[in-house]
């Protein structure tokens, strides 16, 4: 004979803390970038370059890459961001979001652009350096 489970009202209570608070990162960080978007792709893209993660021929050609896919992920919907961040959700344990997406790109589009001679450092370098700047703009 086969048992039920049947998960009590604490469990249950708890789980839809843990989802909500997820969501609700999600949604602010989302916000952030609306409101400070492209004072955030110019320092993003300032630090890879000084950190010399990135080499690249023009820091403004990489900083419109970066203000576009931040207005990308303002427009995508869940299943694009979580389709792209795939890859990289197991960097670190609990990522921001703008930084892993961002993570992303750099690693997967941002590598083959005609203006970036080479990405160097880690993925985890490279996360670090985007999350470090990004937090700067989160609320507290």
């Amino acid at each position: 004979m086969s048992k039920i489970f049947r998960p009590n009202n604490k469990e249950s209570i708890l789980l839809s803390k843990i989802e909500s608070s997820k969501e609700r990162d999600r949604r602010l960080s989302i916000n952030m970038v609306r409101d400070h978007g492209a004072s955030l792709s110019n320092s993003i893209a300032m630090k890879l370059v000084e950190n010399k993660i990135i080499e690249t021929k023009s820091k403004n050609s990489l900083e419109e890459q970066i203000s576009g896919k931040l207005d990308e992920l303002c427009r995508a919907d869940d299943f694009d961001v979580d389709y792209q961040v795939a890859p990289f959700r197991s960097l670190i344990p609990n990522p921001n979001l703008v930084s892993l997406y961002l993570t992303a790109f750099v690693l997967e589009t941002l590598i083959n652009h005609k203006d970036v001679i080479d990405i160097y450092g880690s993925d985890e370098e490279i996360y670090h350096c985007i999350n470090k700047q990004t937090m700067k703009f989160m609320p507290e």
